[in-house]
């Protein structure tokens, strides 16, 4: 059934309750129940039913759904126990007499996001909690903290080779061209297609562009000037714990090896988990320790397993070094774990059910619909354009990159392959294939229903609306220039690295004469400036 202009209710209606009411939980339940309500034909009890019985109980019982959240909670609750044994604080301290200011923070944050690149989910619980305790000591505002994790998960892990997006690419690449009759090397193709990835590269400039020249705009300005002259590193109104509240600025007595092999654990067991279960699915006769055999282990591996594997043996590791190195009770350590689990109980909530309106939004075909507005008879020099701004307006409006790509794919590649002489062999195929994946990205940046909006949030102690309303321009600015660049490529043919060089310059001059100084310093100056005008 074509349901129209009203698959677009249940995202409207949830992501502008979000902002209104600041109630996630209940704008994402009543734009799920909006949902299941157009699709029984309004049948009030009908469609509450099925809210609970269809969408809520499905999005638990999927199995990868399953798996996050049990990464999720657990990992949650190894933070707590890194915490306690007075691991993290060690980190922060050792951090410290090296780094003494929030421009060093900001900068060691985003090293670290890009080292691990492997997998979002990991990356986002990996480096959220370990840079927190530096990032709060430094004033750096929670904010800030979470833009910079967001940003380094998805954006990285989309254009990093030996990643657990590749083999989902690999397949969308191979899908779309066999179904043209077409046979690439869809590895290959994402390599050729990465310099056409405009908005990751942007955003990524964009990211080290604030961190260096300590420059904001927008509300992220504001956020960041009451932490610098405040201490208050969330704002008054931000629904977060207590526990999240606070700061962890105390001496510790801990050892950095008591947070670092934990860390370590979850790091090696997700890296080593995905490539070994990955070769074990291969067909194909390939050396393990082969380049050729990573780049397919990973592109056949499913991450799920592995990322719940490491959760439970890091945890394990970290239950071990609290009972050994810090002579903490098994009580104390069960209760120590507890505490971290339960405080993203309200995480594990929002992520069900923000599943759940996902899979609403799917059967209403929101993503069609928003497909048939854009196709239609268009130059072909806008296309890519085009594109990009219909995978931004979809992964919005559905909180999710992963349920975008495989919708726009089907239609967009053909779509500019029938405009072009060789698709197997055209600048405007890859910038198509690039605007698909990059354009997908964008909503899991800046959607409130996204995941990983919601845990970026979560593993940094801040607001999911206060992150979301901080974000936005930091990604629309390099969505903009990445419009620009497909236009450039489209009509005028100019070579990708021109575009890069141009955007990237055009990025950071942004940042640099748009931003306004958040040194702590300039921030005095100006507040002084301000009461002597009063």
């Amino acid at each position: 059934m074509d349901y129209g202009i009203l698959s677009l209710i249940p995202p409207v209606l949830a992501v502008t309750l979000a902002f209104c009411t600041k109630q996630v939980v209940l704008s994402l339940l009543i734009g799920t129940f909006s949902g299941a309500l157009i699709i029984s034909d309004f049948h009030v009890v009908a469609g509450f039913t099925t809210t609970f019985s269809t969408y809520v109980s499905e999005a638990m019982t999927d199995s990868s759904h399953a798996a996050i959240l049990v990464f999720t909670l657990t990992i949650g609750g190894m933070v707590a126990l890194l915490t306690s044994t007075g691991g993290l604080q060690a980190i922060a301290a050792k951090l410290s007499k090296r780094i003494k200011n929030p421009r060093g923070a900001q900068i060691i944050t985003s090293i670290l996001g890009c080292l691990v690149f492997f997998d979002d989910y990991a990356n986002i619980l990996v480096v959220g909690p370990t840079a927190r305790p530096l990032s709060d000591s430094l004033r750096v505002s929670r904010e800030k903290q979470t833009y910079i994790v967001h940003t380094t998960a998805g954006i990285v892990a989309g254009i990093a080779v030996m990643t657990t997006w590749i083999g989902f690419e690999i397949g969308l690449v191979n899908d779309s061209f066999a179904d043209m009759g077409y046979e690439v090397n869809g590895f290959g193709t994402i390599l050729r297609n990465i310099p056409y990835m405009f908005y990751n590269i942007f955003a990524i400039v964009i990211l080290f562009a604030v961190a260096i020249m300590v420059r904001d705009f927008g509300p992220m300005y504001k956020a960041e000037k009451r932490a610098r002259l405040t201490g208050k590193l969330v704002a008054d109104d931000a629904q977060v714990s207590e526990e999240d509240m606070s700061s962890v600025q105390e001496e510790t007595t801990g050892k950095i090896y008591y947070a670092v092999l934990p860390i370590l654990t979850l790091v090696l067991v997700i890296f080593f988990g995905i490539w070994i279960s990955g070769y074990r699915s291969l067909e194909t006769d390939v050396s393990l320790f082969s380049w050729e055999g990573l780049r397919l282990s990973f592109g056949e591996a499913d991450p799920m397993p592995p990322i719940v594997w490491a959760a439970v043996l890091s945890t394990l590791v970290a239950a071990v070094i609290a009972k050994l190195g810090c002579k903490m009770s098994i009580k104390n350590i069960y209760q120590s774990w507890l505490g971290g689990f339960c405080g993203l109980c309200e995480v594990g909530i929002i992520l069900v059910l923000a599943w759940s309106i996902g899979g609403v939004i799917a059967q209403l075909g929101t993503a069609d619909y928003l497909i048939s507005i854009v196709a239609g008879n268009v130059p072909a020099g806008i296309l890519p354009a085009i594109i990009f701004v219909t995978s931004c307006v979809i992964s919005f409006c559905t909180g999710t990159s992963w349920g975008t790509m495989p919708v726009v794919f089907p239609i967009a590649i053909p779509l500019m392959a029938a405009m072009v002489e060789d698709p197997t062999d055209s600048p405007l195929i890859l910038a198509s294939i690039a605007a698909v994946l990059s354009g997908s990205i964008f909503g899991d940046q800046t959607s409130p229903i996204s995941d990983s909006s919601i845990i970026s949030a979560a593993s940094t102690g801040c607001d999911v609306l206060h992150h979301i309303k901080t974000e936005i321009p930091y990604s629309v600015v390099p969505a903009g220039l990445a419009v620009i660049g497909y236009l450039l490529i489209g009509f005028a043919g100019l070579p990708t690295l021109i575009l890069l060089a141009a955007g990237m310059a055009a990025a950071a001059l942004i940042v640099r004469f748009v931003g306004k100084s958040t040194k702590t310093e300039d921030l005095r100056k100006e507040y002084d400036n301000e009461d002597q005008n009063l």
